[in-house]
């Protein structure tokens, strides 16, 4: 069995399309096809489901590339424990982010590249907390800032960096000058635009107010923070986002923000990775940047309640 024919089966699995897995890998579609035949004889099992095009793995197939991503991701791990030996940490991180974490994990890879520069991050931003799951579990994903859930997270390392609150952002004018916090329930009688159901940032805004016996009828939703923000800047809405997000992003000149409270709604966020041995030696550098940072502050200060213990953002 070579790497070679393990790389081309994930690639598959991965493109769901022979062109473009064959592509992918730099290869010719005929090269890859007969490498994945090869390793059907040797493994001595039928991985692919074969019609006039793609059909699929068959369940076999979709059990074992589980096994390649894993054996892929060791192998990898070894050249990088190997190479660090010689010349430093070097390799790939490859890291998910939630929406509402991606300008805190800015923080996180500016550390990190500062202490291991020769180390090529790959950051995709827009993943939802499942997406993230499901990705460090298939070896896709090297560790993702997720929403912490222990219903999805079992299995996984979970280390905690913050906890996230969320703040009314309104136009300039929408409220007096003076009036630093708003209530929920008062918030929702605004003329609101919010994140479209299906992102748990906007879970978050939907169970404040069902706590609170109170349904959001937004006029506007979106799945984006930034287009919210816009949204908010043309004087007719005004959103809900989290406050980290808010804190390190180029907010509109013409809004503000102003506190959440009765109550006051937290969130944790935390630094997922998979425990399959041996790892990344890249991924464990970096969680072990991250819990530094979490332990010490990354230099963004909370607006915290009295006596709360200080956390970063």
């Amino acid at each position: 069995m070579l790497f070679r024919q393990l790389e081309y089966f994930v690639a598959l699995a991965d493109e769901q399309h022979f062109a473009r897995a064959a592509a992918a890998c730099y290869v010719s579609q005929p090269a890859l096809s007969e490498a994945i035949h090869k390793l059907e004889r040797e493994l001595d099992v039928s991985l692919i489901r074969r019609g006039h095009a793609f059909e699929g793995l068959t369940p076999e197939g979709e059990r074992l590339v589980v096994w390649a991503r894993r054996i892929l991701a060791d192998h990898d791990a070894m050249k990088q424990e190997v190479s660090s030996m010689q010349t430093g940490l070097t390799g790939r991180l490859r890291l998910g982010a939630i929406p509402a974490a991606s300008t805190t994990v800015a923080g996180l890879i500016e550390a990190f590249a500062g202490s291991h520069p020769r180390v090529h991050i790959d950051l995709v931003a827009d993943l939802s907390t499942s997406d993230i799951v499901r990705r460090v579990r298939r070896f896709e994903l090297d560790a993702g800032l997720i929403y912490s859930d222990q219903t999805l997270t079992a299995g996984l390392d979970v280390v905690q960096l913050y906890l996230e609150r969320h703040v009314l952002l309104v136009p300039a004018g929408f409220l007096p000058e003076t009036q630093t916090s708003l209530s929920w329930a008062d918030a929702a009688k605004l003329p609101l635009c919010l994140l479209e159901g299906s992102m748990h940032g906007r879970r978050i805004v939907d169970e404040a107010l069902a706590d609170l016996g109170i349904v959001a009828e937004p006029q506007v939703e979106t799945d984006s923070i930034a287009t919210l923000g816009a949204l908010v800047d043309s004087g007719r809405w005004a959103g809900i986002i989290p406050r980290p997000w808010a804190q390190l992003w180029a907010r509109p000149p013409a809004t503000r923000l102003v506190e959440l409270v009765d109550p006051v709604v937290r969130s944790e966020v935390g630094l997922v990775t998979n425990p399959g041995a041996p790892g990344s030696m890249v991924a464990r550098a970096f969680v072990d940047c991250a819990r530094g940072l979490a332990s010490v502050g990354l230099g963004c200060a909370a607006e915290r309640e009295p006596n709360e213990p200080e956390a970063w953002v």
